[in-house]
């Protein structure tokens, strides 16, 4: 690693430090001594290590390697011998060249500029040493170091002059890194207590489900969106993009617009709930056709599915039939299916274990799913116990989805939307298709960049600041007005909030599309309305926020719920002042709109499906009450 004297300067050396090409394996061949060092290259820190110099002996060939598209060359990738760690969403990485900052030079020596670095772990693998695992905001793992003389405590010292190194409250063993003036970042871990020894009980207790990583690391969560909730576009978000030395400001309004809901949106109507759909022929031509689809939805919207219609009629809320096929087409549909599907399902059982070792992605989605499985729905008789066939199906449709879309592949979270949905098809090829449907909804949820759960966060801040500006001051001033604890609601749609019966009503009623795209975030406003009196007025600060949040799974009504979520609506579109982003949200505004098109025609179409006496965006002080079939 040579460099222009007056440019460099070394900060931290230790030698000693062996790098180790293949952690599942311990000799000569797979252990490479040399230094690591602490440098500022042109005033840029960075972390590199190299080999000794009088070591003559090359590195051995790694256990894969991947062609470059563009340049043709070898990318030399490392297996770490362990799953990778994972933040709020957790994918297996892909090889994605342009965002590793890491610079080779020489066959295994590398240099990371410090504000590239995302993780530190001190892991022990087989082997019983213990190393130091690194990992860039790429997702690419280093090789793991061992220091064979000591010194990771010196080491770290020296990275605290550059970065934070803060313990993940789940995972004594990972430290997340950031930039010494990420000020927001270190007070929320302070607010959190989360790095308080005597917190291991508050955090037990609001997290107490075995997705502890996934869906209960608030810290995570919480540093993620007080640093990313800004949109890109916003003033604060560039100017600490391109200066990171800027500290943030916190005080400023997130990049919505104020809403201040000047005029009264007026009474909010009653809503009760109908009588599930309980006769499906009745819906059907004498060749098999769904005669009237929009009534089917609307019967679907207002009280869900009897359980024995539901193995049938998901099939056409989830498009694996066409509203309009009749009997014959459908079973033509089942049978290319169901050919397509195992011609899928054939392609990573054929997979060899010598070849699943030179595909890390492959073997990254299996090692999840294995994991995911065995803690998914247990309690549920149908995944219950050891040696369950229901949890060797849940494993393979997981599975094969990878090999239908290998670009997501398998994240986790993906097993919650998955079991019931065989639970309720007791096929497995039927559950496939269904999930396919139904990952076409919220895909964007599971993707790596998170923009659409930034998106959706974002949004029902506008619709609560809309419905309750009394209760977003008070959550503003606890600093929980990013609606953080959130989260999990939206990522897997309520799926630990209410019970696995209560789930099965809610995502069907869902899958409707009624009366909005958005009736999730009117969901979640329901339930945050009907917890004001016990956050208003009380002592709830941030961290007691997060936990009654938290405590409230399993213990929501689910029709108050449906009913308060589609009176929330009612009550906003009847007001023609109604600002233009609640609008958006609600998808009555569009720019370009037609006066054909306008958000009171529109207001008034969704009115009319819903059956709904009067139509039309009624004056802020009327109240139709709702009628139901």
């Amino acid at each position: 690693m040579e460099s222009n004297v007056e440019d460099y300067k070394l900060i931290f050396e230790k030698e000693g430090v062996y790098l180790h090409t293949n952690a599942k394996r311990s000799n000569q061949d797979t252990t490479i001594p040399g230094f690591i060092r602490i440098v500022e290259r042109a005033g840029v820190p960075a972390l590199e290590w190299s080999p000794l110099e009088d070591e003559g002996r090359r590195a051995p060939a790694v256990l894969y390697t991947k062609k470059d598209g563009e340049g043709g060359e070898e990318e030399t990738n490392f297996d770490p011998g362990y799953e990778p760690d994972w933040a709020v969403i957790s994918t297996v990485k892909k090889d994605q060249r342009e965002h590793v900052p890491i610079r080779d030079s020489g066959e295994w020596s590398f240099s990371l500029p410090l504000s590239e670095l995302y993780s530190l772990r001190r892991a022990r693998f087989s082997l019983g040493r213990n190393f130091l695992v690194l990992t860039s905001r790429g997702g690419h793992p280093l090789p793991p170091l061992h220091f064979h003389r000591g010194g990771t405590r010196e080491l770290l010292r020296a990275l605290h002059r550059y970065i934070i190194l803060d313990p993940s409250p789940v995972d004594g063993r990972l430290f997340l890194a950031y930039p010494q003036d990420s000020g927001a970042l270190s007070q929320s871990f302070d607010k959190l207590h989360l790095l308080d020894d005597g917190s291991s009980d508050l955090v037990s207790r609001f997290i107490h489900d075995p997705y502890a990583t996934t869906f209960g690391g608030f810290s995570k969560v919480t540093n993620f969106f007080k640093a990313a909730l800004r949109p890109p576009d916003s003033p604060v978000y560039s100017r600490t993009a391109q200066d990171p030395s800027l500290p943030h400001q916190t005080d400023e309004e997130p990049g919505f617009e104020l809403i201040t809901c000047g005029v009264e949106l007026g009474p909010r109507p009653e809503v009760t709930r109908g009588q599930p759909l309980n006769k499906w022929e009745d819906f059907l031509d004498p060749e098999g056709r769904v005669k009237n689809p929009e009534r089917v939805k609307q019967l679907v919207f207002r009280g869900g599915v009897t359980p024995p219609l539901r193995k049938e009629v998901w099939k056409f809320l989830l498009g694996f039939y066409p509203w309009n096929s009749t009997v014959k087409e459908r079973e033509d549909i089942l049978r290319a299916k169901t050919d397509e599907y195992f011609r899928m399902k054939v392609q990573w059982k054929s997979v060899s274990e010598e070849q699943e070792m030179r595909n890390s992605l492959l073997r990254g989605y299996r090692s999840l799913i294995e994991r995911d499985v065995n803690r998914t729905d247990r309690h549920n008789t149908f995944f219950s116990g050891n040696d369950n066939p229901g949890l060797t199906l849940l494993h393979d449709v997981l599975m094969t989805y990878c090999m239908y879309n290998f670009d997501l592949g398998y994240v986790q979270g993906m097993s919650d939307l998955l079991s019931p949905l065989l639970f309720v098809t007791q096929n497995e090829v039927e559950s496939f298709w269904c999930l396919t449907g139904f990952m076409e909804l919220v895909h964007q949820n599971f993707e790596e960049s998170q923009e659409a759960m930034k998106q959706q966060l974002l949004q029902l801040s506008i619709l609560l600041k809309a419905l309750d500006p009394e209760l977003c001051d008070f959550l503003d001033s606890q600093d929980s007005g990013s609606l953080c604890f959130c989260f999990r609601w939206l990522l897997i749609w309520f799926k630990r909030e209410f019970s696995f019966e209560d789930i099965l009503t809610m995502w069907e009623v869902l899958w409707t599309i009624l009366p909005c795209e958005n009736f999730h975030l009117l969901i979640a406003c329901s339930i945050l309305q009907s917890q004001r009196g016990e956050l208003i007025g009380s002592d709830h600060d941030f961290n007691t926020i997060l936990k009654h949040i938290n405590e409230l799974t399993m213990k929501l009504d689910l029709q108050s719920t449906l009913c308060g979520a589609e009176a929330i609506y009612l009550q906003l579109i009847q007001c023609k002042e109604l600002p233009i982003k609640v609008q958006q949200v609600l998808g009555l505004y569009a720019p370009s709109s037609t006066e054909g098109d306008s958000p009171d025609s529109q207001a008034s179409e969704t009115q009319g499906l819903l059956s709904q006496p009067q139509a039309g965006a009624a004056s802020c002080n009327s109240a139709p009450v709702p009628t139901y079939p």
